[in-house]
């Protein structure tokens, strides 16, 4: 039989979920050196983590999350968990030796998520932040043809997450209606900004226009005032010379996952919306006028590793596939100690890149990005 880690989940809502189906389909589709063990699942509320226990094979409910960081028989850390309680999880796990899977965004603040990626670096445990949109293939195919100059000169890119969770306003005010809570820029815009350096690299400098359209939600105790954007903008270019436009918004009516990428070159053109995720449509201007237009590619067993959910073309893989490809790829950072595909380190320049967003908007002006060489540089301790 194979060794197994053993798995420690915190927080047994709907991302807690994603997880859970990660590790299980993880160890069926790929060939893995290791196996999975469901060992206990934590919750504030103790009858959610027994629920979450019975129904999807975990050994043991708590509803003291410490007590996963005792366990050592614990190896992998999950958080899902509201983005405040990041931190002090994830630096209990890491001084515990644990490697940490955590979902985004990784911190409430950069400095918050510096510190997470020093301690990770520092004690030499893995890490990986839930950007699982990244898993999709139509995000390495893009990638290989922009690489392979299908599109020529990258001139400018789009991006948009764009949700309607937000859109009524007499929802009632939630953690993410706090100023630590981040807003729909660091819940949504932190895949749009994930997603663009994924495909064009390092973005150098913003122009942000954060919007509240809600300014106060019911509350238990009256109406509370919404400390965070429903809408986010930026204006942002790459250090390789693009120029584009990032978009969160989560009161965005109508939309329920609308995770568009939009990159122009002087060649051709790329589009892909996540509410069609399993196409991907490229313009060539190279084709005869009375033959141009947008092709759509369907992702299929060609475009790895969809064939490793289904072996038909266009059948399509779903949300929690991404789960489990992220999953796969952790497991094999941690067993072959390989960098991890998306780490606490790019987490946390995900979040200097909300914050710079911010702070553009509340000053109205252009913001450059500080080099990202000085993290670098603290974390081997130079």
């Amino acid at each position: 039989m194979k060794p197994a880690l053993g798995v420690g989940l915190i927080g047994a809502g709907f991302m807690g979920r994603t997880h859970t189906f990660g590790y299980a389909v993880a160890e069926k589709v790929f060939d893995l050196s290791v196996r999975f063990d469901l060992k206990t699942v934590a919750d504030v509320d103790e009858e959610n983590a027994k629920r979450a226990a019975r129904q999807f094979g975990y050994a043991e409910a708590v509803s003291d999350w410490r007590e996963i960081i005792d366990d050592p028989a614990i190896d992998i850390v999950s958080i899902a968990t509201p983005n405040t309680l990041h931190k002090e999880m994830a630096l209990a796990a890491i001084a515990a030796g644990k490697h940490v899977y955590c979902e985004k965004p990784l911190a409430p603040s950069a400095s918050d998520a510096r510190e997470m990626a020093l301690a990770a670096a520092g004690k030499g445990v893995k890490t990986q932040v839930g950007f699982n949109y990244l898993c999709n293939p139509v995000f390495s195919l893009a990638l290989e043809m922009i690489e392979q100059g299908d599109l020529g000169e990258i001139r400018s890119y789009r991006g948009i997450h764009a949700e309607d969770y937000m859109v009524d306003k007499s929802a009632p005010w939630t953690f993410r209606h706090d100023s630590r809570g981040g807003g729909a820029l660091s819940d949504l815009g932190s895949h749009a900004l994930a997603s663009a350096e994924y495909l064009l690299g390092p973005i150098s400098s913003v122009l942000g226009d954060c919007v509240t359209v809600v300014d106060e939600r019911p509350s238990p105790d009256g109406p509370k005032a919404v400390e965070v954007d429903d809408i986010a903008r930026a204006f942002v270019r790459f250090a390789n010379g693009a120029t584009g436009s990032i978009e969160a918004n989560w009161v965005a009516t109508g939309r329920k996952l609308q995770h568009v990428f939009e990159i122009y070159g002087s060649k051709g053109a790329l589009v892909c919306d996540f509410e069609t995720m399993n196409e991907l449509h490229f313009y060539d201007n190279r084709c005869a006028a009375n033959r141009s237009g947008f092709r759509r590619i369907l992702t299929g067993p060609k475009h790895p590793p969809y064939d490793r959910f289904c072996l038909a073309a266009g059948h399509h893989i779903g949300f929690n596939d991404l789960k489990a490809i992220e999953v796969a790829a952790f497991a094999t950072a941690i067993v072959d100690d390989r960098p991890e595909p998306f780490g606490f380190t790019k987490g946390f320049e995900i979040q200097m890149l909300i914050e710079a967003i911010e702070a553009s908007s509340a000053a109205g002006q252009w913001q450059e990005i500080g080099p990202r060489s000085l993290f670098d540089q603290a974390r081997k301790g130079q």
